[in-house]
């Protein structure tokens, strides 16, 4: 790692996305990471795995994709985490989320302390909240950041596994919050707020709990990006979508790689989205790297 490199943690699940006829690591934090090191961060999975034959396979599989690993935590008694995925016709990814699992039970230890010390971003989701051993050591994490670590609320409503509490104490510890179209009307209803339409939600969302972005991604229709200073939408990149499992993920690595830079909205609206599509138009959420898009990406935000 060179001293330039900024250190990204995607805190929380890390688990086997069990498709039909075939196994893929996965977890928003997993696929945010790699997106993250592609574009050259120094990224780390802060999660946590069984002592099974599934999470030895894990983090050969998290080293392989160049991850640090470091900060993994072992489970002596809880296996590694999998979900069961049901592609729909138009790639779309249904989840049955196992529980019980190793990353229900994060510890708050002191390397993790240190990790949360020296990282300029972290990200995390309502999903590893959804048991109150890793809801505290989540929390507790974000509470040992520094002034200037960014700190993202990627909201990641997955079937009951989210409460209102959970929602409004992430939203108050975020300066950024990441959530899809369909999402969004639900957290308004969540919070009690009312909802007319996007942009308005988004913006009233914002200045409820003083974020400094919001994010809003449609799918192939693009995103909306909603910052004190304005907003910008993009309709999005069409491609031929293999499945969308992760491109929501790429989409907030690029999105925070551009915040970190403070690039306009603009240039970080078109990154996000270009990343988004490209793991849309791949199998699954950790592919192989183009680095032809990542070199011009870089060099446009640059």
């Amino acid at each position: 790692m060179s001293a330039e490199q900024p250190i990204i943690v995607g805190l929380g699940e890390v688990l086997w996305d069990l498709f039909p006829g075939r196994t893929q690591l996965g977890g928003a934090p997993t696929n945010f990471a790699y997106i993250s090191s592609l574009l050259g961060e120094h990224a780390v999975v802060g999660s946590r795995v069984g002592n099974d034959a599934l999470g030895r396979e894990a983090r050969t599989n998290l080293q392989n994709l160049g991850l640090d690993t470091s900060y993994m935590q072992v489970d002596a008694s809880h296996p590694t985490g999998t979900v069961n995925v049901h592609l729909e016709h138009d790639g779309q990814p249904q989840f049955e989320i196992i529980q019980g699992v190793a990353w229900d039970y994060l510890e708050w230890t002191a390397a993790w302390q240190r990790l949360a010390r020296e990282a300029q971003a972290v990200c995390f989701s309502s999903l590893a909240q959804r048991v109150n051993e890793s809801r505290q050591t989540i929390q507790a994490f974000l509470r040992a950041v520094g002034p200037q670590t960014v700190r993202i609320f990627d909201v990641n409503l997955r079937q009951a596994f989210y409460s209102r509490e959970v929602v409004i104490e992430s939203l108050h510890c975020s300066e950024v919050v990441k959530l899809n179209h369909e999402e969004l009307p639900r957290v308004m209803e969540l919070l009690g707020l009312p909802y007319a339409d996007v942009r308005s939600a988004a913006e009233q969302l914002r200045k409820e709990y003083e974020l400094k972005l919001v994010s809003v991604t449609r799918g192939p229709n693009g995103s909306l990006l909603v910052a004190e200073n304005g907003y910008h939408e993009h309709p999005g990149f069409k491609v031929q979508v293999k499945d969308t499992v992760g491109a929501g993920d790429a989409f907030t690595a690029g999105l925070v790689y551009c915040y970190l830079r403070r690039t306009p909205l603009a240039v970080m609206n078109e990154t996000a989205n270009r990343l988004g599509a490209w793991v849309a138009s791949q199998a699954g959420g950790t592919p192989a790297a183009d680095d032809a898009l990542l070199s011009q990406l870089r060099a446009a935000v640059a």
